[in-house]
């Protein structure tokens, strides 16, 4: 028999002050944003992308902010390799890539393997000056390839038979994350 029990990790007061902090670091670190372009990795670092985008604009009263969307689904490793089918995501970034600084955004960091796979999946838009890598949470001792967010929310210590889940208002009516623990 299994049980499963949610413990949730952030409410929705530490989840803005969070991503006020993530916005206030890439605005130090990117004082211009002619060459600096948004991009969340579909389908859940969407909604991050945009949080991070508004608080761009609005706090630091930020002009045009480039935000594009990347769908990774055919350049994931286990594409074709489950009998589970995989349903697409629209990609759709409206400008060239190339010679920008790319801030790659999503919700968890787990094994790194989504990351790898919008590295390729970017080379489809040009070659960037450089990549930078958002992350809400990093759950650091789950990874299988060595890839580290530039922007860390926060790291999260979980194990294999834990998961995290990122809830956004906008789909899931509240502002929360929450650690799942299935005990087997």
């Amino acid at each position: 028999m299994s049980v499963n029990s949610n413990k949730k990790i952030l409410d929705a007061s530490k989840l803005s002050l969070i991503l006020s902090r993530l916005a206030s670091q890439i605005f130090e670190n990117h004082l211009d944003f002619s060459d600096v372009v948004l991009i969340g990795i579909q389908p859940r670092g969407k909604i991050l992308s945009q949080k991070i985008c508004n608080l761009l604009s609005e706090k630091f009263d930020i002009g045009e902010i480039k935000l594009g969307f990347l769908d990774i689904t055919f350049f994931r490793d286990d594409f074709g390799r489950e009998e589970k089918i995989l349903n697409a995501n629209e990609t759709n970034i409206d400008f060239l890539i190339e010679n920008k600084t790319v801030i790659l955004i999503d919700d968890v960091l787990y094994t790194g393997r989504s990351i790898r796979a919008a590295l390729s999946a970017l080379q489809s838009f040009g070659r960037p000056k450089k990549v930078e890598l958002l992350n809400l949470i990093d759950r650091r001792f789950s990874r299988h390839l060595p890839i580290q967010p530039d922007y860390c929310g926060c790291q999260v210590d979980a194990i294999n038979n834990q998961t995290v889940s990122v809830k956004w208002m906008e789909n899931d009516g509240e502002d929360a994350v929450y650690l799942h623990i299935k005990d087997e």
